[in-house]
């Protein structure tokens, strides 16, 4: 990764699961833990509401069957040629929306610069070799062979991967991970072993600088305790005590 006096993060927000205010909120959750120039992109079907800092642009579409398209697979339309990816060049920090970011971010631009993809671990499936593309650094680019070889084979490659992230993980021609304490899962390493988040508040582990939170709890019921399930019996074990620090961090100032 050459050398850049700009640091450049990127992301995505399409349909109605998240409004301008998680945009909003993340943009100040990275202003806050990033020193020098920032320029943060954002990708996405519905600008309105989002502040001005941010630029916008239109949310790429993937050219698979519906729902795919609609799913975490769209996300690959950020391994696009410079050409279709609005000209934007050079390195990217991804960051999904929900993650609420409690650490510095510099060292996520300046570590394993040599590196064209980084990305986290995915907690779920620890010692897999799979990646989490909650967090990940790419080179617009240079990984465009993932996209392309989706749209031409995406019948077999939607039958064989259960998801975007392991096709990734399983066919980026490098794969490189975070250190394992900066970034972490919130169902994983946060939220107490069962009976006892039942009393439990979820901990921040004490070097965690973003924390994922796929799925739900979504931060914002997190915070407050709520833990949505659609059967009832799942109550017996997802639950959460409202989760304090997530207040802390994650603020529009």
């Amino acid at each position: 990764m050459a050398e850049q006096s700009v640091k450049n993060v990127i992301c995505m927000k399409w349909g109605s699961l998240y409004g301008a205010d998680y945009v909003n909120l993340l943009y100040a959750m990275v202003r806050r833990n990033l020193a020098g120039p920032l320029r943060f992109v954002c990708l996405t079907d519905n600008s309105a509401g989002i502040r001005p800092e941010v630029e916008c642009f239109s949310c790429p579409e993937v050219d698979i069957p519906a729902p795919y398209n609609l799913k975490g697979w769209r996300k690959l339309s950020t391994y696009a040629p410079s050409s279709d990816l609005f000209g934007l060049e050079g390195d990217w920090l991804f960051l999904d929306l929900d993650v609420v970011i409690t650490g510095r971010l510099d060292e996520f631009f300046s570590y394993q610069p040599e590196k064209t993809f980084v990305v986290m671990q995915n907690w779920s499936q620890p010692g897999r070799g799979i990646g989490n593309t909650s967090v990940y650094r790419f080179r617009v680019g240079e990984h465009h062979y993932l996209l392309d070889n989706l749209i031409r084979n995406h019948q077999e490659i939607l039958t064989s991967y259960p998801n975007s992230q392991t096709y990734i993980s399983r066919s980026v021609k490098e794969l490189s991970f975070w250190p394992d304490d900066w970034c972490v899962l919130f169902k994983v390493q946060c939220v107490p072993a069962w009976p006892q988040r039942f009393w439990k508040e979820p901990v921040l582990p004490p070097h965690a600088r973003v924390v994922a939170f796929p799925g739900v709890p979504n931060p914002h019921q997190a915070v407050n305790g709520e833990w949505p399930v659609k059967k009832a019996y799942k109550r017996l074990y997802k639950t959460i005590r409202p989760v304090r620090w997530i207040k802390h961090y994650r603020k529009d100032t």
